[in-house]
């Protein structure tokens, strides 16, 4: 990983505690875009299709084949963004598990890699460009669309395809990879699927990383509207001045999350386990001391976790090295840093045939670890405390909290159980869904007044 020093001055004046941050330089992380050689391909970064065409070509070709499911989803593109030229990209799966790219004009584009087992950048006409800030652009999704994501970019977006043992897959832009050709370019996007029945589901998320603002809304036929705004326009630059803060408080890597381009503009800021990809060592031990803590707190009471299921409340105690909860078919050991960041490993993972006592528990006892609820008065009971009292205990997961702190609804995952809450609150979720979709709207550079 490479750093840049980067001064409080170039991200402008801290609107929290700024004599904290003032006498010490932020050593940010710096985008550094190589080539196709340095693209890394993983689970997370490439989108698996099972169709391949010797050449790139539109829905033609498919005359003599199985065509996709057609579709009738308009898209509204609104621009108000107050950087440079903004692009849109729609991608994803048709019926056919293709993958497949929709164009401004509603056709679609079947990339090919032309057989290579090394990724070839698609240089299609996939782009679709937003007219003027304060303006916007409606696409019309002719297909069904599944696994799709709603791309934004200030400039060019750099796209990929290779060939893999199933057909053709889409090598999309790697937030992590510093290196990667789409790692100075600020961008962001919105996950979509668009069913068989006509339904749709779209989501704003903020569980790998906090990129280009974006919101959406979505109306349906029986005139309701539901909307998600997300993040304010400023928002990025404040959470990498709150983790400069956090770092110069506790001397972990919090300010490495934030990457710049070479400008020393600030164009994404990483989740901690994301962050691991660049440096896996930077948050070595960090939970280890608050995991002991409670390991030793529940060894001599119980820890009541409420399953929100029939289950009702379930009685967790530890024993032997291990928190054992009635009912649950496996017990848990303590977990690792990697296993909070994430929520999917070690004692977190859920694996088949597990019950349905140990699959509530998992969700709620992770979500209580990175809020650094589990210690404080009324910890006891998860979920139990209001949000007004996430994240004050330390060590906390500092991301999450600034990502609540910046949104402007509360919605928006920060991290995978953001939807764990006490009874009779509403969860953090940035999904919209509507089983007869009429328009679906991203706003793109700040949410709608």
């Amino acid at each position: 990983m490479r750093t840049l020093t980067i001064l409080t001055a170039v991200i402008g004046a801290v609107s929290a505690a700024p004599s904290l941050i003032s006498r010490v330089a932020t050593p940010f992380s710096i985008a550094s875009p190589g080539g196709i050689d340095d693209i890394t391909l993983t689970a997370n970064n490439t989108l698996n299709g099972t169709y391949h065409s010797p050449n790139t070509t539109d829905s033609n070709i498919f005359a003599s084949q199985a065509k996709p499911k057609p579709g009738h989803l308009p898209i509204n593109l609104v621009n108000r963004f107050g950087g440079g030229h903004v692009n849109a990209y729609i991608s994803g799966l048709d019926s056919e598990n293709r993958v497949v790219f929709v164009r401004a004009d509603g056709k679609l584009v079947y990339p090919s890699s032309g057989g290579s087992s090394t990724p070839v950048r698609i240089n299609d006409p996939i782009s679709i460009p937003l007219p003027a800030k304060g303006k916007s652009i409606t696409v019309t999704v002719p297909i069904v669309l599944t696994s799709a994501r709603i791309y934004f970019a200030e400039g060019t977006l750099p796209f990929f395809i290779v060939k893999i043992p199933t057909g053709d897959g889409l090598v999309q832009p790697s937030p992590t990879n510093l290196k990667d050709p789409s790692a100075g370019v600020n961008w962001g996007f919105v996950e979509l699927s668009y069913t068989e029945g006509k339904a749709v589901y779209a989501n704003i998320s903020y569980v790998d990383f906090v990129g280009m603002i974006l919101s959406m809304s979505l109306s349906s036929t029986d005139g309701s509207t539901q909307i998600t705004r997300g993040l304010h326009s400023y928002a990025l630059k404040e959470i990498c001045q709150g983790l400069a803060q956090q770092t110069h408080k506790d001397g972990f890597p919090w300010a490495a999350l934030c990457i710049t381009n070479s400008h020393g503009t600030p164009i994404r800021a990483l989740a901690p386990g994301d962050y691991s990809a660049i440096n896996p060592k930077g948050f070595r031990g960090y939970w280890k001391s608050s995991v002991d803590k409670v390991w030793k707190h529940y060894t001599s009471k119980p820890l009541t976790i409420n399953t929100q299921t029939s289950a009702g409340h379930v009685k967790c105690q530890v024993s032997g090295d291990k928190l054992k909860c009635q009912g649950d078919n496996r017990a848990y050991s303590k977990p690792t840093d990697t296993d909070i960041w994430g929520c999917n490993s070690g004692p977190f993972a859920i694996k088949a045939g597990d019950n349905d006592i140990h699959k509530a528990v998992v969700p709620r006892l992770c979500a209580a670890f990175v809020r650094s609820t589990l210690l404080i008065p009324g910890g006891d009971v998860q979920p139990g405390v209001s949000r007004s009292k996430y994240y004050k205990a330390g060590p906390s997961n500092h991301y999450s909290r600034l990502v609540h702190h910046f949104e402007v609804d509360g919605r928006g995952y920060a991290f995978p159980y953001d939807d764990v809450n006490p009874d009779g609150n509403e969860n953090a979720s940035g999904t919209l869904a509507s089983g007869a979709p009429k328009k679906l709207t991203v706003y793109v550079g700040a949410p709608p007044p």
